[in-house]
């Protein structure tokens, strides 16, 4: 099998983000035989149906990204009890028109981090509804939802090492869950 492809989404655009550190911390975990890609959602145009027959090249770059991943990842933070307005845009964009869904039958993970206590339980449970209903099967094993405190990160930016060690272990679960998916 030739390397899998994985389309990270990273569900906020602030550079400084929690989760775009945390992206690019998972992104650096032991996970034989992946390649992870960002794909950025930020210049997407908000969703509009009368767009779909004439898309801008943006539109169309950013679908063809998504078609192209062999699976998704989603990291993202929790907005007001659900998922950023920026990330529920790129989920329609790249889910219309109808006929031509982007992300559908393809296997994805997720999760966030927040300062908050409770992480970003709340905007997982709403992710995963929202991604049902475009066709994508979310890995259902350990559930993350890390909160964010002094020491989460480490002097240079990296996720502390007992954090690194916990999100191996999501890691290998969701290899395994998107091979058995793709396979």
């Amino acid at each position: 099998m030739s390397d899998i492809s994985v389309a990270v989404i990273v569900g906020s655009l602030r550079k400084e983000l929690i989760n775009r550190k945390l992206a690019n911390g998972v992104i650096k975990l032991k996970a034989p035989g992946f390649v992870f890609n960002f794909i950025e959602i930020g210049r997407l145009p908000l969703y509009n149906q009368d767009f779909e027959s004439d898309p801008s090249p943006v539109v169309d770059d950013f679908r063809a990204k998504v078609a192209a991943a062999d699976a998704l990842l989603f990291i993202s933070p929790e907005y007001n009890r659900s998922l950023p307005g920026v990330l529920k845009n790129a989920i329609d964009v790249g889910s219309r028109p109808y006929g031509h869904n982007a992300w559908g039958q393809k296997p994805a993970g997720l999760f966030g981090a927040s300062p908050g206590g409770i992480g970003t339980a709340v905007m997982q449970a709403h992710l995963r509804d929202v991604l049902a209903a475009v066709g994508v099967t979310v890995y259902s094993g350990a559930e993350v939802y890390l909160t964010v405190k002094d020491g989460f990160f480490t002097e240079s930016g990296d996720i502390n090492e007992g954090t690194q060690k916990f999100l191996q272990g999501w890691m290998d679960g969701y290899v395994e869950f998107v091979k058995k998916m793709l396979a």
